[in-house]
């Protein structure tokens, strides 16, 4: 069974940051993920391979600003999309291809004074999603459909508080990402990249 077809089964995903020892000490390390289904079973593996003293300076400097490449398996550990985010400062924006190199959609970061905004485009460029975060939730994403997002929710990523030592002392945060049955399955796929996304720009120690 395909990532897509286990998606559209579900109605809420858990993507879980997995922790590693270095961040303690407040050293950032490669971001890995699992993806899971409500009762903890492994759907999905996600990893940025941006290795080398390169890659690991970048991280430390640069933080959610830097290029990075992010992969997406399946449970087979089967590639299924490659998300690429070049190096900028302004208007960041992280692009998704399937395994054969072929635009699935991307995520466009956009600029807003009250609240955290960004936009998931499709392969053409256009917005299907708007995706936005008011400063009274801050750890809750609502996802609308089309691209003025009013009154037409149809899926949200929310931030799971971790408790007082994993959030103070490491990146390794949960999200939780749920839709209602109007999403498509490449749509959830798209949408699993953005619950990604969202913790690479807005989480990440170097993004605070």
């Amino acid at each position: 069974m395909s990532l897509e077809q286990i998606l559209l089964g579900e109605q809420t995903v858990i993507i879980k940051q997995r922790k590693e020892l270095f961040e303690l000490v407040g050293f950032e390390t490669r971001n890995k993920y699992s993806v899971l289904r409500s009762d903890q079973s492994e759907i999905a593996f996600a990893a940025e391979q941006q290795k080398g003293i390169v890659g690991l300076l970048l991280r430390q400097m640069f933080g959610h600003w830097r290029s990075f490449t992010l992969h997406l398996f399946d449970n087979q550990r089967q590639p299924v999309v490659v998300a690429n985010h070049p190096f900028r400062f302004l208007f960041p924006k992280l692009e998704a291809t399937d395994s054969s190199g072929r635009v699935l959609g991307s995520i466009q970061y956009r600029f807003s004074i009250l609240h955290k905004h960004f936009d998931i485009l499709d392969n053409l460029n256009r917005v299907i999603f708007s995706v936005r975060s008011p400063l009274w939730r801050i750890w809750t994403f609502t996802i609308c459909r089309g691209e003025d997002g009013k009154n037409n929710e149809c899926a949200q990523i929310k931030k799971v508080w971790g408790g007082i030592l994993r959030e103070g002392f490491t990146d390794a945060d949960t999200f939780e990402l749920s839709y209602n049955s109007s999403v498509t399955g490449p749509e959830r796929i798209l949408l699993l990249i953005a619950a990604l996304y969202v913790d690479l720009i807005y989480f990440e120690r170097k993004a605070r």
